[in-house]
């Protein structure tokens, strides 16, 4: 038992002896082997310290070899751009240089210039100097050896020709017109014709607006409708201007065609009646308004005709003709005119012996493209002379259309005769209103553009505007000059005052003589 017990501790201490040796060993084999990679270590870090210290030198020195390599280039490129910024300089302070030559030459050049022109004024006038008094002189011998100053020469050679040239003017015109009277009897027709051919000027304005009376003033906000949509409408198919202000019980219908303002009337007219105001009525409204207004005016064309007596027209005509209804000129209805014209032409073409028929005809249609002046481009008289020749109307009938208004030379006596009718209807008393402030002024100005005329002592309208009688001085308006006084006041009327027909120019040169018995 003691035996197995010992052996057992030999064999412990055995293996702590053993452990302890194989420690030991192990301990030195290790610390060789570290020792030995601790020496191999630091040589691969000489190595590899050596050779980035090589490396370090090698990239210092290309890049010292690059840097100065770029410097050079710089240099290089500096020296360069200086050499041609100093080429330049010199071509530039070469050209200054020679614009300052040219320059100073130019101004030596000016200044001797200045210096011929002040030399070749000055000659110039002395010789203005040496004209004047040798003019001068001439004129004092002419006025020793006549008599007279240089201005009562003019004024004797002015007076004597003058009164030369009005007495013979005056006695030119006075046996032109004694020839003229003469010869009445072949010339009897052309002679009336040209007697009656001032006619009234042509007139544009007319009435274009039309008022529709309203039962209250609810009904704008009713003919308005909602975001104006029912004004619209009724604008859009009519063609015309609905003004809707504060007028009471009214609105105002404005258009410068009188067809479509006669139609928004009448359709306004049933609205407000009918009562019921929206897109589909006054499209209603519209339709049936414009088939009356059509029916009118194919009657009143029948109407014009029938009282004429003009048969044979083309219908077209007939229509344009009842057109004229809804036209006015000065507050004068076309279509009255129309018909009064041709009655006027037809009487005065009785009076002379030519052919009525045609007469009236022409009187009829004269004004005839007022019906579309609002429609179509032009005057009316070209427009009227176009459908005319349209509706292969009359050759004389055309012409009297053409030349009714002075556009044209009339051809025939009947042109004659409907220019007449044409001013006479129109100048005739209430034939065309006018506003009375108007008139006045009208009157005012033909007595101050007659009384201020020299010579005049005093001038009077009278006639309604139609006669302008003129007191004359008769120690300044001799009896010869009388004659073309008259005739110098009518052109100065014609030409700087508006008026309808014509106006007579009476002079009157009264001399009076008292004495007293004792």
């Amino acid at each position: 038992m003691e035996f197995n017990t010992l052996g057992m501790i030999l064999c412990i201490a055995g293996f702590v002896v053993g452990a302890l040796i194989f420690y030991f060993v192990g301990s030195l084999a290790r610390k060789k082997i570290a020792e030995k990679t601790i020496g191999s270590a630091e040589e691969e870090a000489k190595r590899i310290l050596n050779e980035s210290i090589k490396s370090a030198e090698n990239k210092k020195r290309e890049m010292m070899l690059e840097a100065r390599e770029t410097i050079d280039r710089q240099r290089t490129e500096s020296e360069r751009e200086l050499k041609e910024r100093r080429s330049e300089v010199q071509k530039q302070e070469h050209r200054l240089q020679q614009k300052e030559e040219s320059l100073d030459k130019k101004i030596d050049a000016h200044e001797k210039k200045e210096e011929a022109l002040a030399a070749k004024t000055e000659a110039l006038r002395k010789q203005e100097e040496e004209v004047a008094q040798i003019k001068r002189s001439q004129l004092e011998m002419l006025e020793k050896i006549s008599g007279l100053s240089q201005e009562d020469a003019k004024a004797y050679l002015l007076k004597n020709v003058e009164a030369d040239v009005r007495h013979e003017t005056a006695m030119k015109i006075k046996a032109i017109q004694d020839q003229m009277k003469e010869e009445a009897n072949e010339t009897a027709r052309e002679i009336i014709a040209t007697a009656i051919q001032r006619c009234a000027a042509d007139h544009s304005a007319e009435t274009t607006v039309s008022v529709v009376p309203l039962p209250n003033d609810e009904m704008k906000g009713r003919i308005i409708g909602r975001e104006g949509r029912n004004i619209r409408t009724l604008e859009t198919i009519t063609g015309v201007d609905l003004i809707i202000d504060d007028t009471p019980e009214a609105i105002t219908v404005s258009s410068f065609d009188p067809v479509r303002r006669e139609v928004a009337r009448l359709a306004l007219e049933k609205l407000i009646v009918d009562g019921r105001i929206h897109p589909t009525r006054i499209e209603d409204c519209v339709e049936k308004a414009q088939r009356e207004v059509d029916q009118t005016i194919k009657q009143e064309g029948e109407r014009a005709t029938f009282e004429t007596g003009v048969h044979g027209l083309h219908p077209e005509l007939i229509k344009l003709l009842g057109r004229q209804k809804y036209r006015t000129s000065y507050g004068q209805n076309v279509l009255n005119h129309s018909i009064e014209v041709a009655h006027i032409a037809g009487l005065m073409a009785a009076e002379l012996g030519v052919d009525i028929a045609l007469a009236k005809r022409a009187g009829l249609l004269h004004d005839l493209g007022k019906s579309v002046d609002h429609e179509m481009e032009g005057s009316h008289v070209q427009l009227g002379v176009e459908l005319a020749k349209k509706y292969k109307e009359n050759a004389v009938v055309i012409n009297a259309i053409e030349a009714h208004h002075g556009d044209v030379e009339p051809q025939t006596v009947i042109a004659c005769l409907v220019q007449a009718a044409d001013a006479i209807s129109a100048a005739r008393p209430g034939a065309r209103r006018e506003n009375v402030e108007n008139y006045i002024r009208r009157l005012q100005k033909l007595e101050e553009l007659t009384g201020t005329f020299p010579g005049v002592e005093k001038a009077f309208a009278i006639q309604a505007g139609r006669e302008v009688r003129v007191m004359v001085k008769p120690e300044e308006v001799s009896e010869d000059n009388m004659v073309l006084m008259a005739r110098d006041l009518a052109k100065k009327i014609e030409a700087e005052l508006e008026y309808p027909g014509q106006i007579k120019v009476n002079l009157i040169r009264e001399t009076k003589a008292v004495d007293y018995a004792k």
